[in-house]
């Protein structure tokens, strides 16, 4: 079952650290959320900054939807809407683990190393083949879909979102400590948190 409506009315910085460890899904490939960023209309970050535009009225729509952008005219950045309609805030999706459908994640990345193959906001849209035609559709009802966490809330890192050039000061950027999926640079506190790799035979 997928996440509510509901789960995304909601402050987006709760949003964005409770999506942290839920369940991405899109064409038969899928992935737990590793990273997130949370953006909000009242800071310059945020697309919503501007107010309502025909590239950010999906902000200004009901939560739950799928807000889908082009990043430099190269990557497709997925996030997840939230708040009511009044208030332009959504959540970034940086990182996921993959889980289904790795093969395929391969197939579209071309990437030599699987840790890899979602560590990225870019990278993941890529890997689970979302494109810019699925902006504005419902990420409760597909064909992207979140789903709610199947094991314990992780950890929660909270740190300086990256990437961007306004509002650096806010600690709103979300990772789980331990995972090796968070995208780079990591931050300082998720380092001491990462698992030793085995070591080579």
């Amino acid at each position: 079952m997928a996440l509510p409506p509901s789960f995304y009315d909601r402050p987006v910085v709760e949003v964005a650290q409770d999506l942290v460890g839920c369940i991405v899904e899109h064409d038969g490939c899928a992935g737990v959320i590793v990273e997130t960023e949370a953006y909000h209309h009242s800071e310059p970050a945020c697309h919503a900054y501007v107010g309502l535009t025909a590239r950010t009225s999906v902000l200004f729509s009901d939560p739950g939807k799928a807000y889908v952008y082009r990043s430099y005219g190269i990557h497709a950045l997925l996030n997840a809407v939230c708040e009511h309609r009044e208030v332009g805030a959504a959540v970034l999706i940086r990182a996921i683990e993959p889980t289904e459908g790795i093969e395929r994640m391969r197939g579209r990345r071309n990437v030599a190393k699987d840790i890899d193959l979602c560590n990225g906001p870019g990278k993941l849209t890529q890997a689970l083949g979302i494109d810019l035609e699925l902006n504005d559709t419902n990420l409760y009802e597909g064909p992207i879909l979140l789903h709610p966490r199947e094991a314990p809330a992780p950890t929660i890192i909270a740190g300086p979102r990256i990437g961007i050039t306004k509002a650096v000061d806010l600690p709103w950027r979300f990772s789980a400590a331990g995972s090796r999926h968070v995208s780079k640079p990591w931050p300082p506190e998720l380092k001491a948190t990462l698992p030793a790799l085995p070591r080579r035979a």
